[in-house]
């Protein structure tokens, strides 16, 4: 059986909806953010010794970074139904997809989120971190012109879901009038049957409804 241990409102709840997409059984150990500090709890320590969110186990394996949690349950369940095969001429840029969501599309909304918390002390660096969000989110936003659906191929893949993260930090750290293109591909996969079932065993998701 997988066991995911999941933070509310982190990371997390990508693998719960990969697992819906995929019809794999899992089981959920819940973990609650403290409501003064927001971090995580000092138990899931006793998982990881990082102590973050997603965290994965399988049998007598732990996995805990994002992409390759969701590239391997891709691969090994459902068939590999939302991976393309190595013989795929996508099976490269869905790499690059997956790993593009935390290596490059995730730090300038980091740093966005952090520098909020210092006020005027960080102006200097605002105008650095808006150019960046620009820079990285205006490339997933050209992507999706001319009406594609997905980032790889015609269907969804790992690569989507792990790119929904930063697609949704946008949205409420910066807000999406210069993305509209992100906002109807957020519509599309919110609505899809997979995510809600996802959201109802998770519980409240600040980043996406």
């Amino acid at each position: 059986m997988i066991e995911v241990h999941h933070l509310n409102n982190s990371r997390s709840q990508r693998v719960l909806w990969l697992l819906e997409e995929l019809e794999e059984p899992y089981e959920i150990v819940h973990y609650q953010r403290d409501p003064e500090t927001n971090l995580a709890p000092e138990s899931l320590r006793r998982i990881h010794p990082l102590g973050k969110s997603p965290i994965v186990r399988i049998g007598d394996r732990v996995l805990f970074e994002s992409g390759a949690i969701l590239d391997h349950l891709a691969r090994t369940c459902g068939d590999g139904r939302l991976a393309p095969a190595e013989s795929s001429p996508d099976y490269l840029d869905y790499q690059q997809w997956l790993h593009y969501a935390e290596g490059s599309a995730m730090l300038p909304l980091m740093l966005r989120l952090y520098t909020s918390r210092l006020g005027e002390a960080a102006a200097p660096l605002f105008p650095r971190i808006e150019g960046e969000i620009q820079t990285h989110i205006g490339f997933l936003e050209a992507h999706l012109a001319g009406g594609r659906e997905f980032f790889v191929g015609d269907d969804l893949t790992a690569a989507d879901v792990n790119l929904s993260f930063p697609i949704q930090a946008t949205r409420m750290l910066h807000g999406m009038d210069s993305f509209p293109n992100l906002a109807k591909y957020l519509d599309r996969i919110h609505a899809r049957p997979a995510y809600q079932r996802a959201i109802e065993r998770g519980g409240p998701y600040a980043f996406g409804s």
